[in-house]
This record gives structure tokens, C-alpha cells and sequence, in this order.
């Protein structure tokens, strides 16, 4: 089981703190059991927040045995953190412990001295002083989240329900995470800012819509080849009035929605099969590799490989250790 550790600092923002306490929270493996341990820790053993007094039953030796370390953001004039919660957080990082921040938490990790060299973000309203007073951080106010690896950082409450949800992905792949997303009544992915392992949700189809049965028989047919004009064939329609239809109902064009749904069949065949590459390729339709590859990486932000590296097999391979 994968240990989380939320670390409250004084005048902790109650928001930032539920955020990752939910996600994590909710996540099940396909059997139904819990692959995190989700622990509040704090300096002392009563934190105060905007309108709540927090009790905890856990110290900073908490950072110690946990594998991710959250550090929610604290309200303005706060003040520094102590140097005992600044030397905690360095001895995880220095042992490999996956550490990240909610909006203005990302200060207490650069004061640290944890995202020097990195990239980060916070909330767009602190970007400017979080540049300032840290030159050595590169900040991108603009995005979502950041993923460094190691280190992440997230622009806001809201932002760092986005980056939990990639964090699961990434440790148990995209259907724990999806199962996730759904229990928390979002969606599993929005733009990060930067290259992801994102392939973004098919835009919603109103309910009764009359492209529900051309769009069911596109996911049943992806290996084959699927052109504009016989999607629009299949509708009793011109490619014209089609396309104007599908746009007004989506947002997006026939060819894009075909695009994202052979990725999304493509990412599922990477996480749970060991298929070669050429095989997924043209199980997904894209015919061959090199387009695969291509198109992939446009849509993805890696290549089919990396992907897999990243994702395959990670539920499976959790379930078998818990």
C-alpha cells in the first residue's frame, strides 16, 4: 500500500488540504481495495486553518515512511516555516520520496530549496512573488500543474484535484484513475501545460443526440479504415452538413473525435497488453507504425513506448504487492 502523508502547516487553507485527502481517498484497484494510506501529519499536534482548529495523531516523522508527501498552502502572511518542517521535507526528498504542493505550498517547497532548477507553479495571482523572491525556479503561472518527476507542484485547489488524479495514473494507470475521477464527479484529465501523458476526454454528447449511434459504431470499428465520407454516408448525410452537425454537437470535427478515440484505444492497449508496437498500431487504426508514433506523440506528448514505460501493467503489479 502506498503511503500519502498531508502535511497541515499552520494557518493551512482547508480547501488545499481537502483536495488531495478526496482523491486519494476514493481510489480503488480493480478488487476493491484501497492502494492508498492517506495520513494528516502536522508539526504539532493541533493545526489551525481559516475557520477549523485540526487535530492530528501524526508528527513530521510521518514524511519519513511515506511515499508521497502533499504540502497544502498556507493563508497569506503566515509567515516562514520552521526549520524543523524545512529539514523533514529535505531528508524525504534526499530519500526519493515523490513530494508535491497545492497553490501557494509550492513557497514552503522552494523555501526548502526543493525546486531549484525546476520548473513549478502556483496560484496565478502569487506567480510574480514566487518568481521573485526564487530566482532559481523557473515559474509558469499559465498551467495547471507541473510535473517534474519527483516533484510536482499545482496552481490551485481545483488544479491539484487534476494533478492527484495524474499521480494515480501514473502510479496504477488510467482506468484506477478514471474510477477515481468519476467518484470525485470530474473529469480524469484536464491540460496540465505541458507535455503529458494526457489524451484529453471526448467532448460530451448531449443525451438523445443523433450522432449517438454513428459515434458507437466509430469505437467498434477503429482497426478499420474510417473516412469523413463514410461516416457521413452511415448518418444519411453530405460531408458538409456532417461535419457542420458534429461540430455543433461536440465542439470538435468528425476527424479530431477519430483521432483522440484510436489514442485512447491505442493507451489502453499499451497499459494492459504486451502487444508490439506495429500490432497496436494497427489494432487502433492507424496503419502504420510511423503514423502511429507521429500522431501519438502529437496528441500524447510522448512517444507509444515511453508511454508504456510509464504505465503498463502498474495496477497489476500494485494488486500483487498489497
Amino acid at each position: 500500500m502506498h503511503s500519502v502523508a498531508i502535511l497541515a502547516l499552520e494557518d493551512v487553507v482547508p480547501f488545499d488540504l481537502a483536495a488531495p485527502l478526496q482523491v486519494f481517498d476514493w481510489a480503488r484497484l480493480p478488487d476493491g481495495r484501497r492502494p492508498y494510506r492517506v495520513r494528516v501529519c502536522a508539526e504539532s499536534p493541533e493545526v489551525r486553518g481559516d475557520g477549523l482548529a485540526l487535530r492530528v495523531d501524526r508528527g513530521l516523522e510521518a514524511l519519513e515512511d511515506a511515499d508521497t508527501v502533499i504540502v497544502p498552502g498556507c493563508a497569506p502572511g503566515s509567515g516562514p516555516t520552521s526549520e524543523p518542517v524545512l529539514a523533514a521535507l529535505r531528508r524525504a526528498a534526499g530519500a526519493g520520496t515523490r513530494i508535491a504542493s497545492v497553490c501557494v505550498g509550492a513557497f514552503v517547497l522552494a523555501e526548502a530549496g526543493l525546486l531549484d532548477g525546476l520548473r513549478a507553479t502556483t496560484h496565478w495571482v502569487a506567480a510574480d512573488q514566487l518568481a521573485q523572491r526564487y530566482p532559481d525556479v523557473t515559474v509558469e503561472p499559465g498551467v495547471l500543474y507541473v510535473d517534474n518527476g519527483q516533484i510536482l507542484t499545482s496552481a490551485g485547489a481545483a488544479a491539484a484535484l487534476d494533478m492527484c488524479l495524474h499521480m494515480i495514473r501514473r502510479d496504477l494507470g488510467s482506468a484506477v484513475a478514471a474510477d477515481a475521477a468519476r467518484m470525485c464527479v470530474m473529469p480524469l484529465e484536464r491540460e496540465g501545460g505541458q507535455a503529458q501523458f494526457i489524451v484529453h476526454e471526448q467532448p460530451p454528447v448531449p443525451r438523445g443526440s443523433t450522432l449517438e449511434p454513428i459515434l458507437e459504431w466509430i469505437e467498434d470499428n477503429l482497426a478499420g479504415e474510417i473516412t469523413l465520407g463514410a461516416m457521413a454516408a452511415r448518418s444519411g448525410m453530405s460531408e458538409r452538413t456532417f461535419s457542420r452537425r458534429f461540430r455543433e454537437q461536440t465542439g470538435t470535427t468528425p476527424l479530431q473525435w477519430l483521432l483522440r478515440a484510436r489514442v485512447r484505444r491505442a493507451q489502453y492497449l499499451l497499459e494492459n497488453s504486451d502487444r508490439p508496437i506495429e500490432r497496436i498500431a494497427q489494432q487502433a487504426g492507424f496503419g502504420s507504425p510511423t503514423a502511429f508514433r507521429e500522431r501519438f506523440r502529437r496528441v500524447v506528448g510522448t512517444t507509444p513506448q515511453s508511454y508504456r514505460s510509464a504505465f503498463h501493467g502498474k495496477a497489476r503489479v500494485l494488486a500483487a504487492h498489497s
